[in-house]
């Protein structure tokens, strides 16, 4: 079988995190999360400004280890990647370069549904998936930026439905 690179897409609070661990398991993957990296590489991210300069490093370290994966054999599911057609192109040229095949999960999910999931994410302060509190006023400028995955793009693309909580 070759290997795969599973991507997600889904505004702030929709269920990335969750679906691509729950993908890793299943596949099996290797799981890769910017939070995670960010969470332990970078200074505390208050603003979105924060947040790109950060990712940009993480992803210029990360880019030849996931390719490298890939052509090892090994499925690699990024918990990143695929809110922007910027984000998206980028890992286009992950498994492009490694020849391998792809498939981008999108989380349809309307924006009340993602704060709710968000503020119970904040109380509930899940292992995995809690790297700090997100505010309100953050949630809206990521979600400012989302772009959904559009056919033009040409991705092997699953839709999945956003559970609610």
């Amino acid at each position: 079988m070759k290997a795969t690179l599973h991507f997600v897409a889904g505004m702030a609070g929709a269920g990335k995190t969750t679906l691509a661990r729950r993908l890793a398991a299943e596949q099996p993957a290797v799981f890769i999360s910017e939070d995670e990296w960010l969470f332990h590489l970078a200074d505390p991210i208050e603003t979105l400004d924060q947040y790109l300069t950060a990712a940009r490093r993480v992803r210029r370290l990360l880019t030849p280890h996931i390719a490298d994966l890939l052509r090892c054999g090994a499925s690699v599911v990024l918990d990143f990647g695929g809110n922007t057609i910027r984000d998206r192109q980028w890992v286009r040229s992950i498994f492009e370069d490694a020849g391998a095949a792809h498939v981008l999960h999108y989380i349809a999910a309307d924006e009340a549904l993602c704060l709710a999931r968000i503020h119970e994410r904040n109380e509930s302060k899940p292992e995995g998936i809690f790297f700090g509190v997100v505010t309100d006023g953050q949630v809206a400028e990521v979600n400012r930026h989302f772009v959904a995955p559009s056919p033009e793009e040409r991705f092997n693309l699953f839709v999945h439905r956003a559970r609610v909580l």
